[in-house]
């Protein structure tokens, strides 16, 4: 696959192809029209001989410094080598490619004022494989994400570090040479167009809002097998009882839900059972009201990021009218808030899913299912401790549920006065899915086990493959054995597409 850098920009698609996947980066005619156009206007201010911010100035709390002409390439590499001032562990590889690639597409939008060859040697750390070292502390979501994009900035001048293939941190100018690539010189302005971005935290809220889709579905699949094991009723998730309350996500997550569980035979065994619950526990008939509640607020968070991928985010900007102006476009906070919104949202799906599994695990609520899901309870534990952990999950995820766009420290001798903590919201949003991740697959491995504990009785399509893509690691309900390797399998079930697509040949497409 190609991803062709337009003027226009790109897609969340094309950022998932080239942060994920192999594929090629290249840029557009038009867009290295557009950044030379550009480029032209800070030509004819630096010899005009006009202050302007970030082009014949210092930066931040030293914007009225006033830098003399022969050192103002100077002053872009100096900016570059400062800021890259990250610290702890690297970010990882897929996130510093989607950073990379939307500085690219930023740069495209031609109002930076940069040398397209700028643009083209990003693309060419991309279309190597060459992936900058960049800390995980060092972002404020002030001026954008400066530390970390100074250290992807810091590479094409061949200094810095860059990711080795075991992980390892290896020189930036030993990569270059070995990918058969050449340092590159910056000119006025062009240091400060590489760092002042949201590109970070934007390519962080993509990743994760793609994650967020995936397991909010697997939601409603890890929910409708615990509430069939459970031999739950099916009759909350009638359509008509959602279109009283309009809410689109839950009315698709109902919809789900009620197609999971039909065409089954265990939940043919207690339809007409006049001795059945009349109403079934919260987390199981309001599963819908949460996770729906939750595919709303991604709905939200995709539509703050599709604007942000059209957005010019650097500061100052040259507008085609030639005036270069200073803006505030690259504060963080619509990405910030929006990721919090999301962590939140994410971390209720994992909570809910949480409270299924200790109804199944409990003997007194679990509907005749053995104690902890073993046949032998007593002399064996069950799943017992895999409860514990979903427990302990839930609770880090309460944590990181509580929002880092409120909080701001003042920086630059208060010149920065109020950041917005947008790349430590998107941060820890990754961290809560991909404890969710775990959640789901704990539900999962109860769900199965409860459907086991059910035979005879047949299943729904969806429990059958279910049983068959985690049986064959499981086996069948039996004495202990060693959890830890079949949480794991059932972790990659739920992150994996097979599942899904096992259910979906049986019973249509999962919104």
């Amino acid at each position: 696959m190609t991803v062709t850098i337009l003027p226009t920009g790109i897609s969340p698609a094309d950022v998932l192809a080239v942060a994920r996947g192999s594929a090629k980066v290249v840029l557009d005619p038009a867009t290295v029209d557009a950044m030379t156009t550009s480029r032209s206007i800070v030509d004819g201010i630096e010899a005009a001989g006009r202050p302007v911010y970030g082009v014949s100035t210092g930066f931040g709390a030293l914007a009225n410094t006033f830098v003399a002409p022969e050192r103002r390439a100077e002053l872009q590499h100096a900016l570059i080598r400062s800021h890259a001032a990250g610290v702890g562990a690297p970010m990882p590889r897929e996130v510093v490619r989607a950073m990379m690639l939307l500085r690219v597409r930023s740069l495209a939008l031609g109002r930076s004022g940069v040398r397209p060859l700028l643009a083209e040697a990003l693309v060419d750390l991309l279309n190597h494989d060459v992936t900058p070292w960049v800390p995980e502390h060092g972002s404020l979501g002030a001026s954008g994400d400066l530390a970390p994009l100074a250290h992807c900035a810091l590479v094409l001048l061949g200094e810095g570090w860059v990711l080795g293939p075991a992980g390892e941190r290896l020189p930036a100018d030993d990569a270059l040479r070995r990918a058969g690539l050449s340092p590159v010189g910056l000119a006025a302005k062009e240091g400060l167009a590489l760092i002042n971005g949201t590109d970070g935290m934007l390519g962080m809220l993509l990743l994760a809002i793609h994650d967020a889709a995936h397991l909010f579905t697997m939601a409603d699949v890890t929910a409708a097998l615990a509430i069939e094991a459970m031999l739950g009723s099916e009759r909350p998730f009638l359509p008509e009882l959602h279109a009283i309350r309009p809410h689109p996500g839950q009315s698709a997550s109902a919809a789900n839900i009620h197609r999971l569980l039909q065409d089954s035979r265990v939940m043919d065994s207690h339809r007409d059972d006049l001795a059945h619950a009349v109403q079934d526990a919260y987390s199981m008939r309001c599963a819908p009201q949460v996770a729906g509640a939750a595919r709303d607020t991604l709905d939200f968070v995709r539509t703050v990021a599709g604007r942000e991928l059209v957005s010019v985010v650097d500061n100052p900007v040259v507008l085609p009218d030639g005036r270069v102006e200073s803006t505030g476009n690259f504060h963080g906070a619509p990405l910030g808030f929006a990721a919090d919104f999301l962590a939140i949202a994410a971390a209720e799906v994992g909570a809910i899913a949480e409270r299924r599994v200790d109804r199944l695990l409990d003997v007194t609520r679990s509907r005749d299912l053995p104690a902890f899901l073993s046949p032998d309870a007593g002399v064996n534990s069950g799943l017992m401790i895999a409860q514990y952990t979903a427990a302990g999950i839930v609770a880090e995820n309460r944590r990181l549920a509580a929002p880092a766009s409120v909080d701001s420290l003042p920086t630059s001798g208060m010149q920065e006065d109020h950041v917005s903590m947008g790349w430590a919201a998107a941060k820890k949003l990754r961290t809560v899915l991909d404890n969710l991740t775990s959640l789901l697959a704990v539900e999962l491995l109860a769900g199965v086990r409860g459907l086991q504990l059910r035979a005879p009785l047949d299943p729904s399509p969806a429990g059958r493959a279910a049983v068959a893509a985690l049986g064959g690691i499981a086996g069948d309900p039996g004495p202990d054995v060693f959890l830890a390797p079949l949480m794991e399998a059932a972790r990659a079930v739920v992150a994996g597409p097979d599942l899904r697509a096992a259910i979906e040949r049986e019973i249509g497409t999962l919104d």
